[in-house]
Order: C-alpha cells, then sequence, then structure tokens
C-alpha cells in the first residue's frame, strides 16, 4: 500500500455513499434523531460516519480490514512495527504500554516528573516506581530530561527493574539523549517505553530530535491531535517487537478501551498520518522557519526571553523541538499566570500553558505569518504595560528530596484512610498525589512517607503563591494519610 491511501476513511465514505438503513446505533442515525441545532452546527457529513464496528468497517479490537490496513500504514510512517490507534488519547495509549511491562510488584524507572496517567498506570498495575530525578533548570524555573548517567545508576542500584521510561520530549519541548539511553537499559535486556505525547511531528523533519521508535525504543505513545493534525482525543501507541509482544499489548489495549469506538477520531488518525507521511516535511519546515522568526523577534522584546539551542548543554537537554516557544515573563515582574490573563483578555490570544516564570506557546502546521505577527505584537504591548514594574528576577527552584516509600502506590491508594492537618502529618503515610508547579515534580505520592522537611518545603511554597495540584484539600490544611500511622521501613 502507499502513504497516499487511507483505507480507513475511504470504506467509510464507501459505505457512506451507499446509503445504508441503519438498525443499529447511534441512536442518532446520521443526525436525523440529533437536536438539530447541533446537527446544523457540525453538520451531516461527519454524523454520516459516526458509525458502528459493523462488518464492513472493522474493528479496532480484532481489526481485520481496514482499521488493520490503516495501522499498518502508520506502523510504516512511524518506523515501528505495528502500530496501534488510540481514541482514549495518549492516557489510554500510556495506560496500555506500562500495563504490558509491569505488574505487581515489579519495579519500572521512571522520571519524577511523570504525566498523572503514568502514575495512574502504576497504580492500577500495582508496580513500584523508582523515580529518577530530572535536570532543573535554574534558569527558566522547569524540569528537563533524566540523564543516561542516572538511569545507569538506578539500574545498578535496581538490577531487578522491568522497564523504563522515558518522556520524550518534555512538554517543554526538551530531550534527553535518548539513543544512549536505550542502548543502557537494552544492554540489560529491559524494555524502553516512552511517554511521546508532545513528539508526533519529530519523525518527519530532520532538524528535530529523534522519535523514540528512531532511537529504538520498544514503544511510544503519541498524540497526533497534539501536534499531528487529527482531532483532540485521537492518539497511537508505537511498538518494536522484541521485548515486547504486539498480541499482548493488543489484549491491554482492548481491556483499557472502550468497545464504542469513534469512527470520526479513528478516520482523523488515518488522514492525519497521510498528511505527516506525504506532506510532513514540507509543512514543519515552513512551521520551523515561523517558529524561528518569533523566536529571533521575541528575544528582541524588552524583558522577555525565549528558551533556544543554548539551552543544550547536558544530556537532559540534548536536543529541542524548536517548535515550542519557552517565554520567559518573570523579568517583566509577572507571572505566567498573569501573563496568561492578560493576553486573553487584551489581545484574544490562548497559550499552551502557563507556570509561575514562564508561558509556553506552540507553532504548529496551521500557524501562518499572521498569527506569529500578532503573537508578537502582543507580547510587545504586555512588555511596554508592565515596563515600570519590570526587574530581573531569579527563578527560585527548590527540589526536595525524593521521600521513602513505604508501600506501593497501589496499596496505598486502596488503604483505610483518615484526613489529619498538615502540620500533624510526620511520618505519616500519604494517600494522595500531591505536586508544586513550577517544576511539575510531585512532592508526594500515595505510599510515600511524609517527612518535616517536605511539609516545610509545602509550606514555603504555598506563601510563594506556586499553585498547588493534586490534593483534596486545595488549601493543603489537610492531607489525607493511610490510618496506620507508623510507617514500616
Amino acid at each position: 500500500m502507499s502513504q497516499l491511501e487511507t483505507p480507513l476513511f475511504d470504506v467509510l465514505l464507501k459505505h457512506r455513499n451507499r446509503h445504508p438503513i441503519q438498525f443499529h446505533i447511534p441512536g442518532h442515525k446520521k443526525g436525523q434523531g440529533m437536536d438539530p441545532a447541533f446537527r446544523e452546527f457540525v453538520g451531516d457529513n461527519v454524523l454520516s460516519i459516526d458509525l458502528i464496528n459493523i462488518a464492513p468497517l472493522d474493528d479496532l479490537h480484532s481489526p481485520k480490514g481496514a482499521i488493520k490496513e490503516a495501522q499498518a500504514l502508520a506502523a510504516e510512517a512511524f518506523g515501528a512495527d505495528h502500530t496501534f490507534f488510540s481514541v482514549q488519547g495518549t492516557s489510554g495509549a500510556i495506560m496500555t504500554m506500562i500495563l504490558t511491562v509491569v505488574g505487581p510488584g515489579d519495579k519500572i524507572l521512571v522520571p519524577r516528573n511523570v504525566h498523572k496517567s503514568i502514575m495512574s498506570a502504576i497504580v492500577f498495575a500495582g508496580a513500584i516506581p523508582i523515580f529518577i530525578h530530572p535536570e532543573v533548570d535554574s534558569e527558566y524555573g522547569i524540569s528537563h530530561g533524566i540523564t543516561p548517567e542516572a538511569v545507569e545508576k538506578a539500574l545498578i542500584a535496581y538490577p531487578d527493574t522491568k522497564a523504563v521510561l522515558v518522556i520524550n520530549p518534555t512538554y517543554y519541548g526538551f530531550t534527553a539523549d535518548l539513543k544512549r539511553i536505550v542502548e543502557i537499559v537494552h544492554s540489560r535486556n529491559i524494555p524502553v517505553v516512552v511517554d511521546e505525547a508532545h513528539g508526533v511531528h519529530i519523525k518527519f523533519h530532520d532538524d528535530l530530535p529523534y522519535s523514540a521508535m528512531e532511537a529504538g525504543a520498544d514503544m511510544a505513545a503519541t498524540s497526533v491531535h497534539k501536534l499531528g493534525g487529527s482531532m483532540t482525543q485521537t492518539s497511537i501507541l508505537n511498538v518494536r517487537e522484541g521485548l515486547v509482544s504486539a498480541k499482548r499489548v493488543q489484549a491491554v489495549f482492548s481491556m483499557l478501551t472502550t468497545t464504542s469506538t469513534s469512527y470520526p477520531l479513528l478516520a482523523s488518525l488515518d488522514t492525519a498520518r497521510r498528511q505527516l507521511a506525504i506532506h510532513g516535511y514540507d509543512l514543519i519546515d515552513d512551521a520551523l522557519r515561523l517558529a524561528k522568526d518569533a523566536r529571533k523577534r521575541i528575544n528582541q522584546i524588552a524583558h522577555l526571553k525565549c528558551a533556544g539551542k543554548e539551552k543544550l548543554h547536558s544530556s537532559a537537554t540534548y536536543d529541542m523541538d524548536p517548535l515550542k516557544l519557552l517565554i520567559s515573563v518573570k523579568d517583566l515582574g509577572i507571572s505566567g499566570h498573569q501573563a496568561e490573563e492578560w493576553l486573553r483578555h487584551n489581545a484574544n490570544i490562548e497559550v499552551e500553558l502557563s507556570d509561575l516564570y514562564n508561558i509556553l506557546c506552540l507553532v504548529t502546521l496551521a500557524d501562518t505569518k499572521k498569527e506569529i505577527n500578532l503573537l508578537i505584537n502582543a507580547l510587545n504591548r504586555m512588555s511596554k504595560t508592565f515596563d515600570s514594574e519590570a526587574a530581573i528576577t531569579e527563578a527560585v527552584v527548590n527540589v526536595p528530596d525524593i521521600p521513602a516509600l513505604a508501600m506501593s502506590p497501589r496499596d496505598a491508594f486502596y488503604a483505610d484512610t483518615e484526613v489529619v492537618p498538615l502540620a500533624e502529618a510526620d511520618n505519616c503515610i500519604c494517600a494522595e498525589f500531591i505536586m508544586v508547579y513550577p517544576p511539575g515534580i510531585p512532592i508526594f505520592i500515595p505510599g510515600e512517607i511524609i517527612t518535616q522537611e517536605n511539609i516545610r518545603y509545602i509550606q514555603m511554597n504555598i506563601e510563594a503563591g506556586l499553585p498547588v495540584q493534586g490534593p483534596e484539600d486545595t488549601t493543603l490544611k489537610t492531607i489525607r494519610v493511610i490510618k496506620e500511622r507508623k510507617p514500616i521501613f
């Protein structure tokens, strides 16, 4: 088959054009039973392919026809042996990936700054996370990747490790030396699985970092919807045969995936793959030129700074995706959150994220010179607005020691718990997640022993105005802990 083909999208159009009489779900039946206002807004075309897994359309849980062909084309495009389509986002693909390689009591090496879906999967698996601190950027106040040296040191300390997880690239666009990490881990016959949520496009241009498959990883969960042009909620799971079994991946994937899979979402994956495979290089090339121009112009704006190749000085910041515009606003005397609000209300611009010191803007295949000019003009106006408050500000990021793990996150999650005052929680076992941004590294996860040092760290960050995420009590006056007050070391 050719990368020009879209077997799943084509079979949906062919079926639609037959105008079959439907005595099956969905009940709206090509929109006829749907609320008229919504039907008019979304249009009959998309509703006509909102179908169910009848024989002509194949079945994502046991693909034998169009879906199988579409996934095979995706595997070829991404350099994988097998590719699985996910309509439950990269979170669903990540959970499939982790549940494939670890089970109850198995150890898995993970960066401390992992996405919550990874910790959810570790809870489901009953696995034991062995955390590696990522490198912290003192200039921008963010987390980067983990170094090959840290991975090797952890594997020596925990030789019974069953899998290693790496983020490639990070949310902020930086990558570690993934090829070296894969070499180190594979030398011990251990699989490497990759959270590649923000890297769908990197395979398709020479000026971007290595993709997980190019680096030799065994599995990679990749968001196509984030930067690849498919609809929200669509992702893929790329697999390399050898240390993992594609049949095992399919079995786990089916356990976690709805049986009512969305064909419009699946079709958008099929067509996004075609666009990336056929036109990806040229589209990304245009986006890279726009991003290069934007970065240069942002760095000419008073009090603003946009991270670039000068940050590539270690094996944790081995390469970067230039399409991520990480813009420091701290020297303006405002937080990233304030900058996000100002841009929303004064320029009708929405950014990807903000933290204490930065905003993050994405340049994608969809952007033109017009959008870049609007962003630069808005940043210029924002700089002038806050000029009187501007002052050189040092980013303060203190990362506490990783607490001891008294019990597995799964055991802690299902244990009997109680709520106690945070100030009195020293030596208790935490039963919830607590994270402080930046740099987004968990302070506690379920099963870890609460220490007075980390209680002070949390209180210090609350006083500094840093956003705290995770706990039930958002004021953090109390914390949920395991009822057994004295942990077993």
